[in-house]
């Protein structure tokens, strides 16, 4: 494999001293010349056709490597290739990785294959969890993996690392027969539940009784989820092919002990560590390049100079001084934005600046806005720019004395010379033909096929729009809300509705000419909703009726989008879409689209086409909605495929959302929806956008991931841009960084607000530069790395094959801790694994992005729902992209009715689980209640109000209201999971061993992926080992 950087360094053009590497071989993801395999290359038989690229692959049982993982797709919006070089060399001296060995069916439980999958199916389809159809089984991890056999296998081999901590905690070696289980430096968990079996295998604590016809081979523990659909072929592998069960082995097993797990860096003790040492205190940003609380840590943030990390934050806080250094220790330089983040009420909001018709005051060379980074010299009549050092003149209007040190009199009234955040009001310079905006304006369009009709859906919608349309946004100070609002209905063809206040009865115009559409009526089209509330209303009872009859089930889709965008491009102001459709766009019209659901193009080359849009119309289409100001929300009802790929293109890249509800069911599923399109309409928003960068000399920002779109290399383009919206950055080195003066970074933000004023907002963050290594490390936050390798990886499914991706991001993740471990540990055996302090939970949340269904090449899970997945990722901030990847698990049994405090957290593990227990468990997007078997009769009666276990209904999706303080603490728990979260999280009861339980387990992320993917303590091992080899 050629030693590349993921995304964050450019090629090496020649191994790097130290580290030994074979010459790297290029080839750029997705590029034919990759296809085969380079001269001197084994082709390794099994599913997957070519070689990993890169180092032979000899044959004979090696440790775990990491490869078939995926769980956080790549998302690559027109991206060049060759960003991703192809992956790392491994020392070709000594290979070490085996090939994917076709494992024979043995390596599996049994043959309970068929039946358990389609059984699996039936299940997820009558839960509605990410998938469709009777014949689809759930997205997940990838192929069930081999029993959880012996770690290490088979022929002798090399001594296995150890593991070490940072700071001088080392990690036990991997106990072997010979060493036995080794001490456990770390305190074991607090949550470790009692009433297991004794210290069988991670995976084995708790065990699923077999399927009828399933036996459990002698001398292994059942893989978690014995009941996984099971796979004919080859079995995939990670880099360094696992074990791949008995069929692998030579000889009978050797009965060898796991690292136990308590012994290895735990998420949830990173996190509460953090909440003891910083929760509830105030952070002040008065320091250049300090590090902030976790995401995770609840406290308040004081803005004294920098912007509130709320705003911005940054996968180091420290550059190295050097792009040399950045090489060396390839740690992406990003900055995680998300410039209308919401504001607790108990910190300070924005001030806003109003310099007259003066507008703000800029540097004259670089364009940065006036800042606390700008030093006034000349007795307060010039002041040098922070930014590129350029000297200008102070405008009359603006000057002041100094004080003693330098500083204007008048520095603590002005925010933008001592806050790090702040507005000024926008000049009519900064508007479109120099003239003021109008107000933005809302256009309500209602998919009335025959199956919305039929399921009430259309009839839901008209309701709902009568309340939540009392809740437009609104400027504080305003009584009403300025926006106007606009209603379409559509199947194969558009209806307008003229809803001017005059008329008694709203007044419906078709348009039928779908390949050219036009807006037929100006007038009485967009309305004040408080003016026309009686004709809105009477149109909104009419058109479930209106359409009662219609039998007609083919829709179109892009006309509909166009129809919106022509008429806020006619009333000329920015404004938002919102569509509700439910089907593939068959119906003859641009962007008719066709089932292209092709499971074979799985674990190919070809299978990038998959998250590709099958027509460029929809390209074109969102880079005209994002000229005209006009966003695109989309909620989706799927029966089917519907191409999420294709339909979601338009939301994402104008700064809308995307909401999917799979196999809607009005009882199960309305008050999901409805949370949602309340959230999404009440939003603070941020109209026709336009972000711009800028930064101190000796970097420069070169990428960038998000909800955006870009028409050169430094405007970043929104239609729209909301609280929950972020927008990841990446930077790089164009000169040298001086440990003086630092990093600077400015983001301004230039948009129209709902009320139609123009506005600037910028945010100001200072970081520190060093030429030690050292210090780069000590700096670095683990949430914001990950958030940035899940988008750049993400943006890079629509170019490269997936197993690239997956071998890039392991490479690069041991290339980080291998440079650490070179330059920056205490000398100690080669055998120990030794993490910085800032990154020990990195590996962890690394194999769960490799885990995630974007990254896994599946048959079993829905094509559009890894495309969902890939685009929810795409604008996800830093703590709605650790929540997903690392879901929250936490036990309820346990609870202290008295407190109001959530309880502590649990690792997201099996073995963490009791029968006794009930958990809950939150990823962002769906909200689990899990019941052990011998739950307490008492408890169950306090949350379900049913006398046992056996009466509890998992059909429902909201919990009784029960007056007592258990149900009253645990609904409360609920909610305040919920009201930081941007989608509305679906509760599903789950009860242990019962099938449903499956779709539950995907979501324990340190256990082996129930479509493949490793454990924890797996890809610790494996990337411990590709650091050895790095270091050798």
């Amino acid at each position: 494999m050629s030693q590349q950087g993921y995304v964050a360094t450019p090629p090496y053009s020649q191994s790097q001293p130290g580290i030994g590497l074979s010459p790297p071989h290029y080839g750029h993801y997705g590029d034919p010349s990759h296809a085969g395999s380079p001269p001197g290359m084994m082709k390794p038989a099994g599913p997957l056709g070519a070689a990993a690229p890169g180092g032979m692959l000899p044959q004979g049982p090696s440790p775990p490597g990491p490869h078939q993982f995926g769980q956080n797709g790549a998302h690559a919006q027109g991206h060049p290739p060759q960003r991703f070089p192809g992956p790392p060399p491994v020392n070709s001296a000594a290979p070490s990785y085996a090939p994917y060995s076709p494992s024979t069916q043995s390596s599996y439980p049994s043959p309970a294959s068929t039946a358990s999958v389609s059984q699996l199916a039936s299940q997820l389809n009558a839960m509605h969890i990410n998938n469709y159809g009777s014949g689809m089984a759930p997205p997940g991890q990838g192929p069930p993996g081999p029993p959880s056999a012996p770690l290490f296998q088979g022929l002798p081999r090399p001594p296995q690392p150890s593991i070490m901590q940072p700071g001088s905690q080392v990690l036990p070696p991997p106990p072997t027969a010979l060493n036995g289980p080794g001490a456990s430096p770390l305190p074991p968990s607090t949550h470790r539940q009692d009433g297991l079996p004794g210290p069988a295998p991670l995976n084995a604590q708790y065990k699923p009784p077999p399927l009828p016809g399933q036996t459990l081979g002698t001398g292994y523990s059942p893989q978690q989820a014995s009941y996984g659909p099971q796979m004919a072929g080859g079995q995939l592998s990670y880099p360094g092919g696992f074990p791949g069960g008995p069929a692998q082995m030579a000889g009978p097993p050797q009965l060898q002990k796991k690292l136990d797990p308590d012994s290895i860096p735990s998420p949830i003790q990173v996190i509460e560590n953090d909440r003891a040492t910083r929760g509830g205190q105030v952070y002040a940003t008065n320091s250049r390049g300090q590090v902030p609380p976790l995401v995770t840590t609840d406290c308040v943030i004081q803005d004294q100079g920098n912007a509130s990390p709320r705003y911005i934050r940054c996968t180091t806080y420290c550059f190295p001084c050097t792009s040399d250094m950045a090489k060396q220790a390839q740690i992406p330089l990003a900055a995680v934005i998300k410039p209308f983040a919401t504001i607790p009420s108990n910190e300070t909001p924005l001030y806003l600046v109003n310099h007259g018709e003066n507008g703000p005051v800029r540097c004259n060379r670089c364009k940065a806005y006036m800042c606390p980074f700008m030093q006034f010299i000349e007795g307060g009549r010039r002041y040098q720019c922070g930014f590129c050092n350029c000297v200008n003149d102070v405008p009359p209007f603006y000057f002041q004395h100094l004080d003693h040190i330098g500083r204007r009199l008048d520095h603590y009234e002005k925010p933008e010379l001592s806050l790090g955040s702040y507005e000024y009001v926008a000049t009519l310079d900064y508007c479109r033909k120099n003239k003021p905006p109008n107000p933005p304006a809302f256009i309500f369009m209602i998919d009335v096929s025959y199956s919305n009709i039929k399921n009430g859906l259309v009839k839901l919608i008209c309701e709902e729009l009568k309340t939540v349309l009392e809740k437009l946004p609104k400027e504080e100070q305003e009584e009403t809300s300025a926006i106007r609002v606009g209603f379409i209905t559509y199947n194969k063809v558009l209806h307008f509705f003229n809803v001017k206040s005059n008329l008694a009865q709203p007044q419906m115009m078709v348009v039928t000419d779908v390949g050219e559409v036009f807006v037929p009526l100006l007038d009485g089209f967009l309305v004040n909703y408080q003016e026309s509330q009686s004709v809105i209303h009477n149109l909104l009872d009419q058109i479930p009726e209106m359409f009662a009859d219609s039998n007609e089930n083919e829709t179109v889709f892009a006309p509909v989008i166009q129809a919106g965008m022509e008429a806020l491009k006619a009333a000329d102001c920015p404004g938002k879409l919102f569509i509700f459709h439910s089907s593939l766009p068959t119906a003859e019209a641009p962007g008719k689209l066709k089932n292209r659901d092709d499971k074979k193009l799985i674990n190919t080359d070809k299978e990038k086409i998959l998250f590709q849009p099958q027509t460029n119309v929809y390209d074109s289409l969102a880079k005209d909605c994002v000229a005209y100001g006009c966003c695109v929300t989309l909620f989706l009802f799927p029966s089917q495929y519907v191409d999420v790929a294709s339909l979601g293109l338009v939301p994402q890249l104008t700064g809308g959302t995307l909401y999917k509800y799979n196999n809607f069911q009005m009882h199960m599923d309305s008050q999901q929806f409805l949370n949602d399109l309340r959230n999404d309409i009440e939003k603070k928003i941020g109209f026709d956008a336009i972000m711009r960068i800028r930064t101190s000399t000796g970097f420069r920002a070169t990428d960038f991931f998000g909800g955006i779109f870009m028409n050169n290399t430094t405007d970043v383009e929104m239609a729209a841009i909301d609280c929950d919206k972020a927008v990841t950055v990446e930077f790089k080195h164009d000169d040298k960084l001086a440990e003086d003066s630092g990093a600077l970074i400015q983001c301004a933000v230039l948009y129209t607000t709902i009320g139609g004023q123009r506005r600037l907002r910028i945010h100001n963050l200072s970081l520190n530069c060093s030429s030690q290594l050292a210090d780069l490390y000590k700096s670095c936050e683990t949430d914001a790395l990950i958030n940035f390798f899940a988008k750049s990886a993400f943006k890079a499914v629509l170019h490269q094959p997936l197993k690239v991706i997956r071998e890039i991001l392991v490479n690069q993740t041991a290339h980080m801790l291998a440079c650490y471990r070179k330059n920056c540990a205490s000398p100690s055996a080669a055998s120990q694994l030794i993490l910085p302090d800032s990154m020990k939970v990195l590996p962890v949340y690394m194999n769960c992005l490799l885990k995630n269904c974007v990254l896994l090449s599946r048959p079993e899970i829905s094509t559009d729902e890894r495309a969902y997945q890939r685009q929810l990722v795409m604008t996800m901030g830093v703590a709605d992209s650790q929540l997903f990847f690392y879901p929250q698990l936490l036990p309820i049994h346990t609870l202290d009715v008295k407190s109001t405090a959530l309880p502590t957290a649990i690792r997201c593990s099996e073995s963490r689980l009791s029968e006794e227990g009930i958990f809950l468990l939150a990823n962002g997007l769906n909200m689990f209640l899990w019941l052990g078997v011998s739950s307490p009769p008492e408890l169950i009666q306090g949350i379900f109000n049913v006398p046992s276990f056996a009466h509890i209904n998992t059909d429902m999706t909201t919990l009784p209201e029960v007056g007592n303080p258990y149900s009253q603490t645990l609904r409360m728990i609920m909610s305040i999971i919920q009201q930081k979260r941007p989608y509305s999280m679906k509760l599903i009861i789950v009860k242990q061993r019962e099938q449903p339980e499956m779709v539950f387990r995907q979501f324990l992320v340190e256990d082996k992926g129930l479509y493949g993917g490793s454990s924890y303590v797996d890809f610790l091992c494996c990337v411990h080992k590709e650091i050895c080899q790095l270091l050798n």
